[in-house]
């Protein structure tokens, strides 16, 4: 080997230098992750407050609704008929005589208290009927392979086909609108549990269980924790199908209740308080879905958030 080889090797087999920290003129500084960085003023570091957003949404929806009402008007006052026939409808202001009229009515109010009072009744059942039907048929493959046959055997069949049924099983239409009122809500709530409980990770029960925990304690601090969100989502969904059911229910064997008067205004050719009709349900499902998710989002405030973003 020649010397200017041997040299070539020695230097491959030193080490690399460290490299020399950078000269400074003045105390050393370190950097904070509170401070903004450079260039950046500590205002436009801050986040804005969403307060402007949030009534810029407001604003957005409530010019939204005024928009569909200003359209509505139009077209029944000009009587356009646009392959929709829109002479036939009533105008904004006739039906805003005809709610005026049914607000100081006191069966108007006997009403909304027959339909409220069958969508709790049926729908409270379905909500715990639904939830431990999904849990247990999540939790138990005994039970999945016993019920889980009758459950899809059922499901596809809409509420409002067993109204016949109904009829025939139950001894007043009471009862009859409030088990239509429960089928609709419960295989929402238990298809939605049962795939949310499915869904729990198998690490937090083997947890519990390498900690001494008993079934009793996975259930309660793994199971139902684990299936709140889902089960609130079933939850808002039942609702919704319940209002729908209840209605048709109602005009098809009730004596008292919104959709029976509904459909009592249109036998007798009042369109204007059919708009009522449908206006005050669909306020009454809006107000039910959003206490609702309203619990949900109580009961569920310990799972992080998503900020929002965009405007």
């Amino acid at each position: 080997m020649s010397g200017a080889e041997a040299q070539i090797t020695d230097q491959a087999r030193q080490p690399d230098p460290l490299p020399s920290p950078p000269r400074s003129d003045g105390p050393r500084r370190t950097a904070s992750p509170y401070a903004p960085e450079r260039g950046v003023s500590p205002a436009s570091a801050q986040p804005a407050p969403n307060g402007g957003g949030r009534g810029r949404r407001w604003a957005v929806r409530a010019a939204s609704l005024l928009a569909a009402a200003a359209l509505w008007q139009v077209l029944t006052v000009t009587d356009a008929r646009l392959w929709l026939r829109f002479d036939r409808l009533p105008t904004l202001d006739q039906i805003a005589a005809r709610a005026a009229g049914q607000l100081g009515t006191q069966i108007y109010y006997l009403d909304l208290l027959q339909s409220l009072i069958r969508i709790l009744a049926g729908f409270g059942l379905a909500a715990v009927a639904g939830v431990a039907m999904g849990v247990l048929v999540a939790r138990s493959t005994r039970a999945g392979d016993v019920f889980t046959p009758l459950l899809e055997a059922v499901r596809p069949i809409p509420a409002i086909a067993l109204v016949p049924v109904a009829i025939l099983l139950f001894p007043t239409d009471e009862q009859g609108i409030v088990f239509i009122t429960f089928v609709a809500a419960f295989f929402p709530i238990t298809v939605s549990t049962r795939h949310a409980v499915r869904a729990l990770p198998t690490l937090w029960e083997d947890a519990v269980r390498t900690l001494g925990g008993a079934r009793r304690h996975v259930h309660w601090y793994v199971v139902l924790p684990g299936a709140l969100p889902g089960v609130f989502g079933g939850l808002s969904v039942g609702m919704g199908v319940s209002w729908i059911c209840v209605i048709s229910a109602e005009m098809i064997s009730g004596e008292f209740g919104v959709g029976y008067r509904t459909w009592m205004s249109y036998t007798i050719v009042d369109y204007p308080a059919v708009i009522v009709g449908m206006i005050t349900i669909g306020l009454l499902g809006w107000l039910t879905s959003a206490a609702v998710e309203l619990v949900g989002r109580r009961v569920t405030r310990w799972l992080p958030r998503a900020e929002r973003s965009g405007p």
